[in-house]
């Protein structure tokens, strides 16, 4: 791997506004706010965190994933903390995030740095910090980091050994030995695994290779432009998978996000199965086949469908803020069988209290092979038990006047949004409204009660972004919906 690493890389620089922790670490627009400097003064916050709360001498895991630059980055990163004097294992190559936290476990490590920016345009990059039991920050962690940004950082007497590892062949051997791939083998499924560029490409399809089961593989190249997408397994940027899904008569399209934590999902006849379907789909498994212990974890913005099937198998529901670290929290301190978030972001404790979009990639086939269903097939099962529930989302880049005056009017007592009258508001992490559906409300019968309605805005603490989502009984409603918020926020 060549390297560049830029002057005193040791040292700590004066305070910069720019880093900020958000609910995943930091990013910033690369040579505007990432730069060198900047990524100095976050990666002496972390070393300063490390020297003061964990046991230095357990060394650091350093990944990077395949956006212009995160070599060099992740470089710098090891520079700063091998000149405090933390030891340094850096990855060889491009590495999935999940792939660094399991490393960081197996390998008894004091903590992790991610060089990646996850499903943001290509612009951007960050760092995510892993914390040594394998998961992302706790909040509590996160603030003491955010604590020493701009704070001295002494350097060592003699700087620590920086090593270079792979830390591949020992997290593909444990996503192998959690998914029954004889199983998925045995059904005959055909699968697309697209890669969006990002750092899973190769590792889902060298798994199913080596098992014999039929895959194809698209978007596998390392191109740090992104070209034409956002590495985020949403539409638009999947339309192709959907295309290709058909075309190569596939039973799914199975997706993961630039750096391989998140995942998304096209059924047999290219209909997007969104992030929410993908946890049903594996909740349902996990209680119904595995019957595991241990409650249930759910955002603030993810699917109450989650709500009915915990209930049904008589298992605990915790809802909490929007941001796997508050999942990874949950974990650490309840007895939690999984969590998950509605950006894709799923983890199972057996395997590690962080998302992880290549074994639930793997899941989700091993699912379909258990249950003898296509992926649209699960999903049309999953509406017929648990009652219609629809989802959709926009994401508004606007300046922070218009975000935070939209934040600030929705708390104003809106009495009705498209002509629906508001029930009741949540403000957990943004404003919520529960809407009254007319016809759904006075539906009876035998059939599962439709979705509750639901209306989110959300103002994002790191980006000039405010992003609204919603949840009905069907599309048409989750579109009228959808454009009277937007309607609502752009009036200022």
């Amino acid at each position: 791997m060549t390297t560049t690493t830029a002057p005193n890389s040791s040292t700590a620089s004066a305070p910069q506004t720019a880093v900020k922790f958000g609910t995943d670490g930091w990013r910033g627009i690369i040579a505007d706010d990432f730069t060198y400097s900047n990524v100095r003064v976050a990666a002496a916050a972390i070393a300063n965190y490390v020297l003061h709360h964990e046991d230095a001498s357990k060394g650091v895991c350093i990944g990077f994933d395949t956006r212009f630059g995160s070599p060099q980055f992740a470089q710098v990163i090891a520079d700063v903390l091998a000149g405090a004097g933390i030891p340094v294992q850096l990855a060889q190559d491009v590495t999935p995030t999940p792939a660094l936290s399991y490393g960081v476990r197996h390998r008894g490590a004091a903590g992790g740095v991610m060089i990646t920016s996850s499903h943001n345009p290509a612009q951007w990059n960050g760092v995510k910090y892993k914390a040594s039991y394998g998961g992302s920050g706790s909040p509590g962690i996160i603030k003491q980091i955010e604590q020493y940004l701009g704070a001295e950082l002494p350097k060592a007497a003699q700087p620590a050994a920086i090593t270079s590892v792979n830390f591949l062949p020992e997290y593909i051997a444990a996503v192998e030995a959690f998914a029954d791939l004889k199983a998925i083998e045995a059904s005959g499924y055909r699968f697309l695994i697209d890669s969006m560029y990002g750092a899973g490409a190769g590792v889902l399809k060298g798994i199913f290779y080596r098992a014999g089961v039929p895959a194809v593989e698209i978007r596998a190249e390392h191109n740090p432009a992104f070209p034409g997408i956002n590495p985020e397994p949403i539409l638009p940027h999947i339309a192709l998978t959907q295309e290709r899904v058909v075309a190569e008569k596939c039973d799914a399209g199975l997706i993961t996000d630039g750096d391989a934590d998140r995942i998304g999902s096209v059924d047999e006849h290219g209909n997007v199965v969104d992030a929410h379907k993908i946890y049903a789909i594996l909740l349902r498994w996990l209680l119904e086949r595995k019957q595991w212990p241990g409650g249930v974890t759910r955002a603030f913005n993810t699917t109450k469908m989650l709500d009915r099937i915990a209930a049904k198998y008589g298992r605990k529901l915790y809802e909490h803020g929007i941001g796997f670290k508050y999942v990874c929290d949950l974990m650490l301190s309840e007895d939690i069988l999984i969590g998950g978030e509605e950006s894709g972001g799923v983890g199972i404790s057996k395997h590690l209290p962080e998302r992880d979009g290549i074994l639930n990639a793997l899941l989700i086939a091993n699912v379909m092979a258990d249950e003898k269903k296509t992926l649209g097939e699960l999903v049309a099962s999953l509406q017929a038990e648990f009652g219609e529930h629809h989802y959709g989302r926009i994401d508004m880049h606007i300046d922070d006047r218009l975000k935070q005056s939209a934040i600030q009017r929705a708390s104003s007592g809106l009495t009705e949004i498209a002509s629906f009258q508001v029930l009741r508001t949540e403000d957990l992490d943004g404003f919520k409204f529960f809407l009254a559906i007319p016809e759904d409300m006075a539906r009876q019968g035998s059939r599962p009660a439709p979705a509750e309605t639901w209306l989110l805005l959300r103002a994002s603490g790191t980006e000039p972004l405010l992003r609204v989502y919603c949840e009905s009984s069907s599309p048409s409603n989750v579109d009228r919906i959808l454009k009277a918020a937007e309607q609502f926020v752009l009036q200022g």
